[in-house]
């Protein structure tokens, strides 16, 4: 355990670190001295601040471990004390904005932004120590790459945290995790600390909405939009235009909102919000396999994008027309049923909706409208167009908007589980299919895996060999779960449905 003397030091080091990289003001270092010296139960000063290598594991982690053997904190809520700590040195949500919107008027909007998501990442809200854990990969398929991440950000619970977590009481504030008012939040064992979240005022189609970044950075610069009223998700002509405001206040980045309907929608449906960042999701990268005319919007190209799923691609340079186009196809594809294909738009709810993303690209603003429909029946209750059971194992959750821009994020439970898979291709492990068969088997999820695996490569591979055989695995699979969104197959059934869709729901003409 450090001493008093050494955790002294360490506070004066932190104070070093606020100034260099949390905009601490010179001015109110005194302030912020003594503050920490009450959070850690210090009476004086050091008087020495001697340099330092690694932040995160020389000073932030020392001081949390102090904490925790002090009583000051626990160890179930180490990360809320080190939230609370990191949150006395991050500026003032007034400051953050201020600074902000000057760098934005005096060397434009990316200065801005490089700034706030700088910040992000220097109070630990986007924890990079944890986000650089996460293994990564990219697979080339037939239309193109898609990457592969296992999260291993999103640390899961210990049982003992799982018990604590019962016990706190629900106050339903915030209402949600994207409300406005977790600025500043403390926190619980239920809901994350949030004093170092800083979020920007932003004006989408005359509507108050925020801006952030998200703590898990599935992407470069992964940021987020959200409504300052806590409603429902939808997606309207409404919608179309709060995402091609968002794109001219913000070019460099592009904007996206998941589908407002469960299974083919995101994690959180109770708040108005949109998801984007930095143009690098491989969707973006992929050119039309068909391109159309519209008399109904003459400055408007109309394209089916070469992807894996079903998209419907927009591309202008008037943006009024661009989104009544995309108020038209939205009107559409929510009247639109071909049972040839089972895409029946209602029963007695609503079942087809539209992933859309923006993005501009110089004066042309690009609308990719991604087709989904999220009806179920007795033989898939899961979703006719989510991924079968089969493929649980590797990806049970809803395919949100990050996946159908061919972006897999994986359960972090994947690593060891996947190695123990290895096992058995190696032959350490004996096969016994059996005993896998059995539903209280630690790999019980895998057993249909494991079997598949063996019977194309036997059980002796070397260590290389089987990590190659389960990675090739995994690839396949995040193919087909992306290939299982498409609403129009690609096959020569599915294209045709697509082509009629185009023709005779939406009136364009093949160019």
């Amino acid at each position: 355990m450090l001493t008093d003397q050494q955790v002294r030091t360490k506070i004066n080091q932190l104070l070093d670190y606020a100034q260099k990289a949390l905009d601490l003001d010179p001015r109110d270092r005194m302030l912020k001295l003594n503050t920490l010296l009450d959070l850690f139960g210090q009476s004086a000063p050091a008087d020495e601040t001697p340099d330092f290598g690694d932040f995160q594991t020389e000073i932030a982690d020392p001081l949390v471990q102090y904490a925790v053997d002090k009583g000051i904190t626990d160890d179930a809520s180490r990360i809320l004390f080190e939230t609370r700590m990191f949150g006395l040195l991050t500026p003032l949500p007034s400051a953050v904005t201020d600074k902000f919107y000057a760098l934005k008027d005096a060397k434009g909007v990316k200065a801005a932004t490089d700034w706030l998501f700088a910040l992000s990442k220097a109070n630990d809200y986007v924890r990079m120590t944890d986000i650089n854990k996460n293994i990564k990969w990219e697979h080339t398929g037939r239309f193109g790459k898609i990457g592969i991440t296992i999260n291993l950000s999103k640390p899961e619970k210990d049982p003992k945290q799982i018990a604590l977590a019962k016990l706190q009481p629900k106050s339903g504030y915030p209402a949600c995790m994207l409300c406005e008012s977790n600025v500043g939040f403390a926190g619980n064992l239920n809901h994350p600390a949030r004093q170092t979240l800083r979020t920007i005022p932003i004006t989408l189609d005359g509507e108050d909405w925020w801006l952030q970044y998200s703590p898990y950075q599935y992407y470069e610069e992964h940021a987020i939009a959200f409504s300052d009223e806590h409603r429902p998700m939808s997606v309207t002509p409404k919608s179309f235009a709060r995402l091609l405001d968002f794109v001219d206040l913000f070019p460099h980045y592009f904007m996206g909102s998941n589908a407002a309907l469960p299974i083919v929608g995101g994690s959180i449906l109770t708040h108005d919000h949109y998801q984007g960042g930095l143009k690098v999701l491989p969707m973006m990268s992929v050119g039309a396999r068909a391109e159309y005319s519209s008399g109904k919007f003459p400055a408007v190209k109309f394209a089916v994008a070469d992807w894996y799923n079903s998209v419907v691609r927009l591309t202008s340079k008037d943006k009024a027309q661009i989104h009544a186009a995309a108020s038209f196809v939205l009107e559409k594809w929510n009247d639109w049923t071909d049972e040839s294909v089972e895409v029946i738009c209602k029963t007695t709810e609503q079942h087809n909706a539209i992933t859309p993303i923006v993005r501009k690209e110089g004066d042309e603003y690009i609308v990719d409208m991604i087709l989904r429909n999220n009806r179920t029946d007795e033989r898939r209750p899961y979703g006719i167009f989510h991924p079968e059971e089969c493929l649980h194992n590797i990806k049970k959750e809803g395919i949100g908007i990050i996946e159908v821009m061919g972006l897999f994020i994986l359960p972090g439970r994947l690593k060891k589980e996947l190695a123990e898979v290895e096992r058995y291709l190696t032959g350490e492990v004996r096969f016994d299919k059996a005993a896998l068969a059995a539903e209280d088997h630690p790999m019980h999820k895998h057993a249909g895996m494991i079997e598949a695996l063996i019977a194309a490569n036997g059980s002796s591979l070397s260590e290389k060999s089987a990590k190659q055989a389960v990675t090739n695995y995994v690839n396949d699979a995040c193919v087909r779960i992306l290939e299982y969104t498409a609403v129009f197959k690609n096959n020569d059934k599915g294209q045709a449905a697509f082509a009629k869709f185009m023709k005779e729901g939406l009136g364009v003409t093949a160019a």
